[in-house]
């Protein structure tokens, strides 16, 4: 098992992908250590220990989502992240708030039983081949047992078949060198796969009915019968088939759910986005704030830790990990509701990106956007020369645009490279075998007639 990482290690990952927002950094790294500093703490104190849930307050596109996505990648931890908002109005439009539980709980099971899966892959592989060589060379009925040494007296076709069987093994092992070849990969062959067509099950609950939507379905679809159906692919495809089939086979999936349970339970992060949408203040019993307050308290136990059924059994919250999210451009966290307030001790404000902040987006994290944009056309073998005053312009534009219009933060770069990439990325295909040379005059000529027209730059940046 991999040792935990400091705080300090965790925000130098972080820094590899998301720029500036040290302070944000710094407070999750600071709550995923103190994950680990539960586990080693005396049990009788462990689980009077609560996570410590935080609240970013930022613009959109600044990183709050991304730095709580990477730092579940970090941890190998469970990750969900849904909106605030889909929740509001339960029992009439809205999500049952139990829901997020229940949909982590299915991304714990998938992601455990995905690590069992390439656990047994070697093993899996092996059936595999012999089933595949089983189909490319059936076997003969079986015969009676033929001993290593036959008696004179013994029939001749007991030594014949013993002839006949050598001579299978013997073309069963060319056929297995041929396979590991690739040799027959141009072969067809006929495997059975599951019939996902058929049942069609479908039940409709309402809002907050999901655990009755879960168990029905289950019920009736252990009631009918599996159907399969033959299907005639392709010898790689086929392995991959029977790969898959075999591994299901070999994994415990009793053990899968327990383990995705306590990993949910001691390790899972959910990501709330658009909190301060929910945050709505009094408004005297009328308008959407009673709807909003709702959300919030059906939101609070889970926050506060309870106890949820899923479909592979209760799972309790009283550790999972809750990072808020909202820009808080109207309301702000204090409008949420004070037992809200007290579930997230720990607050951070995200500051917006200025014209040096998009300059480093462009050129400095490992998925870098001129990074992907190189590779993307380097695939029609055009290289993209990006020239250091070409990459100034840019980020100039994009703090130009987001400072006069609405602020989208790192989005507004995605806007500005499509728009300035169009041409060449249309005319890529003619353009193979060339470098296009990318400066300040080429993102003038093509940005600043844009950039005029404030109206027009509202439209297409």
């Amino acid at each position: 098992m991999q040792q935990p990482l400091t705080p300090s290690e965790i925000v130098l990952e972080l820094d590899k992908y998301i720029i500036g927002q040290q302070d944000a950094k710094r407070m999750v790294a600071i709550a995923l250590r103190n994950r680990w500093r539960r586990q080693q703490v005396p049990e009788h104190l462990r689980d009077e220990i609560a996570p410590k849930n935080i609240i970013m307050i930022g613009p959109t596109g600044v990183g709050k989502t991304e730095i709580a996505r990477r730092l579940a990648r970090l941890a190998q931890s469970p990750f969900l992240k849904i909106e605030a908002s889909k929740f509001t109005e339960v029992g009439y439009v809205g999500r049952d708030v139990e829901s997020m539980i229940r949909d982590l709980m299915e991304l714990a099971v998938s992601m455990v039983r995905n690590e069992e899966m390439e656990s047994v892959k070697v093993k899996a592989e092996e059936i595999a081949e012999e089933k595949l060589l089983d189909i490319l060379l059936p076997p003969k009925r079986t015969t009676p047992e033929v001993r290593e040494h036959p008696f004179p007296d013994e029939p001749t076709a007991l030594i014949a078949a013993k002839e006949e069987a050598d001579q299978a093994d013997t073309t069963r092992e060319k056929l297995r060198k041929l396979l590991r070849q690739g040799s027959l990969d141009d072969r067809y062959v006929e495997v059975d796969v599951p019939d996902k067509n058929f049942p069609m099950i479908e039940i409709f609950a309402g809002a907050g009915m999901e655990e009755m939507d879960y168990n029905l379905r289950d019920m009736l679809g252990s009631m009918l019968p599996r159907r399969t159906k033959r299907r005639k692919v392709k010898i790689p495809e086929a392995r991959e088939i029977l790969v898959a089939e075999e591994s299901q086979r070999l994994i415990d999936m009793d053990r899968v759910i327990k383990s995705a349970v306590e990993r949910v339970e001691h390790s899972g992060i959910i990501f709330l986005d658009e909190i301060d949408k929910i945050a709505g203040r009094e408004s005297g019993g009328r308008g959407p704030d009673v709807s909003r307050e709702g959300v919030q308290r059906d939101l609070l136990p889970i926050v506060e830790g309870s106890t949820v059924t899923t479909k592979y059994g209760m799972v309790r919250t009283d550790h999972i990990l809750f990072i808020a999210s909202g820009a808080f451009h109207i309301s702000k966290p204090s409008d949420l509701i004070p037992e809200l307030q007290g579930r997230f001790p720990i607050r951070v404000e995200l500051r917006s990106l200025s014209k040096d902040d998009f300059i480093r987006i462009l050129k400095e994290p490992e998925n870098a956007l001129i990074v992907q944009y190189k590779a993307l056309l380097e695939t029609e073998e055009v290289e993209l020369d990006f020239q250091p005053d070409a990459i100034e312009e840019i980020a100039e534009v994009a703090y130009q645009v987001n400072s006069r219009t609405e602020n989208i933060g790192a989005r507004r770069l995605h806007t500005i490279m499509e728009k300035l990439l169009s041409d060449v990325s249309f005319d890529a295909p003619q353009l193979k075998g060339q470098s296009i040379r990318i400066d300040r005059q080429y993102v003038r000529n093509i940005l600043q007639d844009i950039i005029k027209d404030e109206d027009l730059s509202r439209y297409i940046l």
